[in-house]
């Protein structure tokens, strides 16, 4: 089963109202409201696209060690994955996906990291839990997410819900700004230009990762 079967296989169960989250039906109108709302907004559209220059960035990996993008890219192209946190299912089932396609990025010569605005110890926990051995990086305040076009602030209706339903944002990350990267997935080519760019502002949506390995073959 691909991913994107996957993830819609557990949004029917969730909605459903089903195990392990049993979520009451009344939560479902405003998440999907705030989801229309970001579509609406055009901001996916706004954020970098396949063709422009991917920003430099120098992150925190799980053990406070600094990433150089730049440093990165020197060995070969880049496969970056922007996602919300260890609280969200449709990320832990992203960046597992991602862990069973990791031989095969390696195998075209390539890198793959995720950045999340979670703080390091949730992002240990994330890797514990995903059985992850990619870097996973944070991103304060979602910097380098905005600088890609992928930041935005959850609307204050939707806040309460996270904080009875699911997870207190201000404590995951660290800071109380309640801003979240929409989930996107980049290959960035050696010269620092991204190759692929795939942006969703519906976070139950995930590319597979066969997309980016088919680039990173075409691009060898």
């Amino acid at each position: 089963m691909s991913l994107p079967e996957r993830l819609a296989a557990f949004r029917a169960n969730f909605e459903a109202g089903g195990p392990p989250y049993h979520a009451p039906a009344w939560i479902h109108e405003p998440m999907h409201r705030a989801t229309a709302e970001l579509l609406a907004s055009g901001a996916a559209e706004r954020a970098l696209k396949a063709g422009d220059r991917a920003p430099k960035f120098t992150l925190k990996d799980t053990g406070r060690r600094k990433v150089s993008s730049r440093e990165l890219l020197a060995r070969g192209p880049l496969v970056v994955t922007f996602y919300r946190g260890v609280w969200c299912p449709y990320c832990n089932m992203d960046l597992a996906a991602l862990q069973e396609a990791l031989p095969a990025i390696v195998a075209h010569g390539a890198q793959l990291i995720a950045i999340s605005p979670q703080t390091q110890s949730n992002s240990r926990k994330s890797q514990r839990e995903n059985k992850v051995t990619f870097p996973i990086l944070s991103d304060p305040r979602n910097a380098i997410a905005a600088q890609f076009g992928l930041r935005f602030k959850l609307p204050d209706y939707l806040i309460q819900i996270y904080r009875e339903m699911f997870s207190d944002l201000a404590r995951v990350n660290g800071e109380p700004s309640w801003t979240l990267p929409m989930p996107a997935r980049y290959v960035i080519g050696k010269d620092g230009v991204i190759a692929y760019a795939e942006v969703n502002p519906d976070y139950t949506r995930r590319p597979d990762p066969k997309e980016p390995l088919q680039v990173l073959a075409t691009s060898r």
